[in-house]
């Protein structure tokens, strides 16, 4: 399997979601089937990075993490992604602030 965090300092679920119900989102990341996805060889890749889908539905996982079920209509199918997988095209976060000459040296 993957990298689960099982940190029991990290909870996601003491917060809302970050992602509604059919917002559009990108990939930021390469996905591979881990074992639970039926129809594809184990390692064969579900999504690739830029890929642009829609969040489908909310769930939990390990009563710690939201998966969120994303279709990808390109594909014909939706996947289950970590909040860290995917990225918000319709409320993208604000530009990281320009490092200063000092914190590009350090």
């Amino acid at each position: 399997m993957g990298d689960i965090s099982r940190d029991s300092d990290s909870n996601e679920l003491n917060d809302p979601p970050k992602f509604n119900f059919g917002e559009k989102v990108k990939s930021k990341k390469v996905v591979r089937n881990d074992g639970t996805f039926n129809g594809a060889e184990i390692g064969e890749v579900l999504v690739k990075k830029g890929e642009v889908g829609y969040v489908k539905s909310i769930n939990t996982f390990l009563q710690q993490f939201y998966i969120y079920a994303v279709d990808f209509p390109d594909r014909g199918y939706a996947v289950g992604m970590k909040g860290r997988e995917i990225e918000s095209l319709d409320n993208p976060p604000p530009p990281k602030p320009a490092k200063t000459a000092e914190e590009e040296t350090a």
